[in-house]
């Protein structure tokens, strides 16, 4: 089988994930990456693996529990040793300021970590994102890309190790 190709550049990492394993591998190697402060957008069409990578992060962090998507709840609440993550899912938002009214900003701080899936229904209001991560599904497989949009985003892109 061949291995998922990652070519680096220096502010963008592209790897191919042949299966949801992939997925959950590249989960856990961001995972060990991860600095409270960062805002982490999530973009992908529906079923794109968004949650599963997001799986894959936490179980490596030691959580046990259920992780699911935050669809109807809006945000899922992790809190792990260091620090806590947020795990925004936007679908249903219909504007931009629900996210001001939510006072879900309140959660992106420094002690925290902030995972968001589809930040563009927040566009103008939402925090800047450190890393863009987007997912893109090729028939049984997809394709991921992370951009590192500030420092903290690159030195988080950096830890990464190759597949």
């Amino acid at each position: 089988m061949p291995q998922p190709s990652s070519p680096r550049s220096s502010t963008a990492l592209q790897r191919h994930l042949a299966s949801e394993t992939d997925t959950l591998r590249l989960g856990a190697q961001l995972a060990r990456a991860l600095r409270p402060g960062l805002m982490v957008y999530l973009s992908g069409d529906l079923g794109a693996g968004k949650t599963t990578l997001v799986r894959g992060l936490l179980r490596e962090m030691g959580w046990s529990g259920p992780v699911k998507s935050p669809t109807y709840a809006l945000v899922e609440i992790y809190s792990l040793f260091n620090f806590d993550l947020y795990h925004f899912d936007l679908y249903r938002f219909n504007n931009a300021l629900e996210w001001e009214d939510s006072g879900f900003g309140e959660y992106c701080h420094s002690g925290s970590v902030c995972l968001v899936e589809w930040p563009e229904k927040a566009a103008g209001v939402l925090p800047d994102a450190d890393l863009r991560i987007d997912l893109q599904p090729r028939d049984d497989t997809r394709d991921a890309q992370i951009l590192a949009l500030t420092a903290r985003g690159e030195a988080c892109l950096h830890e990464l190790p190759d597949f």
